[in-house]
């Protein structure tokens, strides 16, 4: 799965099929070129084991290196959670779409399939938020990044790619900033969805007996390993960098070198790397439900992104290094690589 740069004179995108990395340069008008070929990345996904992405090189996208950094599991867990609780029990009037391609299936048959249905509950798996409803499932994946905003009609945002009208005058406003998806899905066919279907559990929902079952099985690099949505689902370039440094691993260690202690030492920095900010509801680059910004901060990063800083627990500098065809932020002294 993508989680980085690759060090390409000023691409306009970059298109990742398993561990390989292509950088793209387009002109504003080529953007068109880059649509299609996501459809049809899309079509090949279903009949593939394959997970494509396509990403934007944008200044929107928050960090020093421009790493672009998707919504990840304590932004979509926040998201969720917020819509849960002011959804629920919602019934939807209509949609609004003026950007079909987000869809997977027309904008009419959205509108027959889910109009006068009510939201039971809202949920997620890995980074897409799942609404149940009584009619089938609303499925949504910002992609590489947007916002989702619960507002009155008469206050729409100034942006939006999809509106969800609800019957008390309410509406869900959905912004992408390049790509994401908005998708219908039968209450019996998720498991035929073609980008579910493929989703490693939630990282956050397994047990440290769970976990270590799931990684010893698995071969290859750590954080190859930590970035594969089909193994576990949740963790992005944002917060693997201090995830591992609190696991003192290094990013290129073999899975089948560590220990069991080692192994336990991962968990917890899974923890800990993420739940801090799903506490604070998210990356301050985030907006939430409400239009608020999340609350886990620049300063709350330990050392991703800050090459060159002392290392927090022994001071040698913090190294950004290649680490296939990412970058990865390390402590060479707490984090050796053998």
């Amino acid at each position: 799965m993508f989680n980085s740069w690759i060090a390409v004179k000023s691409p306009n995108f970059l298109l990742t099929c398993s561990n390989v990395t292509l950088a793209i340069v387009l002109p504003p008008s080529g953007t068109n070129i880059v649509t299609q070929l996501y459809d049809a990345l899309l079509k090949k996904q279903e009949k593939t084991s394959h997970i494509f992405e396509i990403r934007p090189i944008n200044d929107r996208i928050f960090v020093p290196n421009k790493d672009g950094n998707m919504p990840e599991l304590p932004e979509i867990t926040s998201r969720a959670i917020e819509m849960n609780k002011e959804l629920t029990g919602k019934t939807i009037q209509a949609f609004e779409v003026l950007q079909p391609k987000c869809l997977n299936v027309t904008p009419d048959e959205l509108n027959q399939f889910l109009n006068h249905s009510v939201i039971d509950s809202v949920t997620h798996h890995g980074k897409w938020i799942m609404a149940h409803t009584t009619q089938g499932w609303l499925l949504i994946n910002l992609g590489m990044g947007g916002e989702i905003l619960l507002v009155n009609r008469k206050q729409m945002p100034a942006k939006y790619k999809l509106v969800i009208d609800f019957t008390d005058q309410t509406c869900l406003a959905i912004n992408f900033w390049w790509f994401g998806y908005v998708h219908f899905c039968a209450l019996d066919g998720l498991t035929n969805h073609p980008m579910i279907a493929k989703l490693g559990p939630n990282v956050l929902d397994l047990s440290e007996e769970v976990f270590t079952n799931l990684i010893k099985n698995q071969k290859g690099k750590v954080k190859a390993f930590l970035l594969d949505q089909s193994r576990v689902a949740g963790i992005g370039n944002a917060y693997v960098h201090d995830i591992l440094f609190m696991a003192k691993l290094h990013p290129n260690r073999l899975i089948a070198s560590l220990s069991a202690t080692e192994i336990s030492a991962l968990f917890k920095g899974i923890q800990d790397g993420l739940r801090p900010s799903l506490t604070k509801g998210g990356a301050f680059y985030e907006m939430n439900l409400y239009g608020e910004k999340g609350g886990f901060q620049m300063e709350d990063i330990i050392i991703g992104y800050r090459e060159n800083t002392p290392c927090p627990q022994c001071g040698a500098p913090i190294q950004k290094i290649k680490t296939g065809s990412t970058s990865s932020f390390i402590c060479s002294t707490c984090q050796p690589e053998s």
